[in-house]
């Protein structure tokens, strides 16, 4: 393998998952992260077994700590918005451990953060570098940043989100579509909620159109309940995960749901509202030595609970594919042979996610929980060909 020097663009869940499996490889991997130091704000993660497994192929040092903070869900339930009438239910927890060899954990995406950069050395993640311009040539890559310094790099990872400048290095000027959608979170302690079934689980509320849901599951180690709620609502455009929303607002449009709901957002002192955007699929992730992954690839709407594990699965992928290096002529094919890897399946739960009906009324979930980003085959020449 090739030791190379790599860029990864954002230090979120996609760049540091990325930059500590290439580290531990052997890379010289330096991550720019735009903000000036990690914050901690953000939304309550869903990490299903395919993505804990993941990141528990990191090092035992990560597996430890996300779960030192996260919760169990005991099941994923289904029930329907006006009967409460149960549609799934599948055994979560200990059962997904022993079935997929890992357990769905609910997490605050700071502590997962937390975790993962605790993992990575602190003086290769470079703050306050937002990206102005990526050029490639026959010498390497190199990336202007807006406070006027520069650097250069064999490879260019573009984790930098659903507003990745990388993307637009690639594909040119293009902005993300707003959905029609708003999401509303909220956190209620548990001890509130005496009473009210399932806290322990995670359960989802089918509304009566695929825009309208509300999801709840248990936080800090159960001692909080997360509250997260969908609805189609064209005249709010912001997209901030950090603005304030109205409570009454949040009960009123949905005060026809099943009481075993509305008892939760009876309990909420406050709420945050965000509008959600999207992208259709890429038809490719790489050019050159240039690589997208995450939200930068295949930003997706919230209702798989897969955004996160997606990226998780891209990092670990990606990683695999760059350790197969003998030198500098072969990232273009590594890039190539991740892309061929992962952008059926991402593609596949990013229109999923849209269409937003997977395990509403049963069905497997083997094909999402079951995925061993660790284990999965690597393509061969032939798919590579084609890819």
């Amino acid at each position: 393998m090739a030791s190379l020097k790599i860029g990864i663009a954002g230090a979120g869940i996609a760049g540091l998952t990325t930059a500590i499996a290439l580290q531990k490889a052997g890379h010289d991997v330096v991550v720019y992260e735009q903000s000036k130091q990690f914050f901690r704000v953000g939304a309550d993660i869903n990490l299903t077994p395919n993505a804990v497994r993941a990141l528990d192929g990191l090092g035992e040092k990560i597996g430890a700590a996300i779960r030192k903070s996260a919760a169990r869900p005991t099941h994923r339930i289904s029930r329907t918005w006006d009967t409460g009438e149960e549609t799934s239910r599948l055994e979560m927890s200990d059962t997904a451990e022993k079935k997929y060899g890992a357990p769905q954990l609910t997490i605050h995406r700071a502590d997962l953060l937390a975790a993962l950069s605790d993992a990575f050395p602190a003086e290769r993640v470079k703050f306050a570098k937002r990206l102005k311009s990526v050029v490639e040539n026959e010498q390497g890559i190199t990336i202007d940043f807006e406070d006027g310094t520069s650097d250069k790099v064999d490879v260019l990872i573009g984790a930098d989100g659903i507003h990745s400048v990388v993307r637009k290095a690639l594909f040119g000027d293009e902005n993300p579509r707003f959905t029609g959608v708003v999401a509303f979170r909220a956190v209620v302690p548990a001890n509130r909620l005496e009473g009210v079934p399932n806290l322990g689980a995670f359960t989802k509320w089918w509304g009566p159109n695929p825009q309208s849901q509300i999801v709840t599951f248990p936080l800090n180690r159960g001692e909080d309940i997360f509250i997260f709620a969908t609805i189609g609502q064209d005249s709010w455009h912001e997209e901030s995960w950090t603005t304030q929303g109205s409570v009454e607002e949040l009960r009123a449009l949905y005060a026809d749901f099943h009481p075993d709901a509305t008892v939760l957002l009876d309990a909420c002192d406050d709420v945050l509202k965000t509008a959600l955007y999207e992208r259709d699929p890429l038809p490719f992730w790489s050019k050159g030595h240039i690589a997208l992954l995450g939200d930068a690839s295949h930003p997706m709407l919230p209702f798989m609970a897969q955004g996160a594990g997606m990226a998780i699965e891209d990092a670990v992928v990606l990683a695999r594919c760059l350790n197969q290096t003998t030198g500098k002529s072969d990232i273009n094919a590594a890039l190539k042979l991740y892309e061929s890897v992962r952008l059926d399946r991402a593609s596949k739960v990013q229109l999923g996610s849209r269409g937003n009906t997977w395990l509403r009324d049963g069905g497997n979930a083997d094909w999402v929980y079951g995925y061993d980003s660790w284990e999965v085959p690597l393509a061969t020449d032939a798919d590579l060909e084609h890819a």
